[in-house]
């Protein structure tokens, strides 16, 4: 199957959270193979992980980020393609007045730079990027 999604932190947390999204985790059931994350999705995880205290549920997604994410999901990296289109979308949006968190545009670049859609629940600082096309695969409403 061919790549057309870039997941979130936030899509690929839900199924871990406390009170996981069935939206999300539907939709992750059935486009799984046409889904990866990108670096900066992955240093997320693995940064996040690793604060937490040694335990049962550091434990739980230590097993989650190997045998889940790594396994399932290619990770894409920030390359030049995605660095030179981020500097330029940061400078515009910056210029409006409307500058979002730098991992969002390494992000948002890497999703641009391959072709995907980019599927969140943080669709506001997404959405703000010319020509990228979000999704939010969850069960929640916006209220942008």
């Amino acid at each position: 199957m061919t790549l057309r999604y870039l997941l979130d932190t936030s899509t690929v947390s839900s199924p871990i959270a406390r009170i996981p999204d069935s939206g999300i985790v539907e939709r992750l059931e059935e486009q799984g193979e046409a889904c990866a994350i990108a670096a900066p999705v992955w240093h997320e995880l693995t940064f996040g992980c690793s604060r937490l205290p040694p335990g049962r549920r550091r434990a739980a997604l230590e097993t989650y980020l190997r045998d889940v994410v790594r396994a399932s999901f290619p990770i894409l990296p920030y390359d030049d393609v995605a660095a030179a289109w981020h500097g330029h979308e940061r400078a515009r949006l910056e210029r409006r007045g409307r500058p979002v968190p730098d991992v969002d545009g390494q992000i948002a670049a890497i999703a641009h730079a391959n072709g995907l859609v980019i599927v969140t629940v943080n669709t506001k600082n997404f959405s703000r990027f010319a020509g990228l096309k979000v999704e939010d695969w969850s069960k929640r409403i916006d209220r942008i």
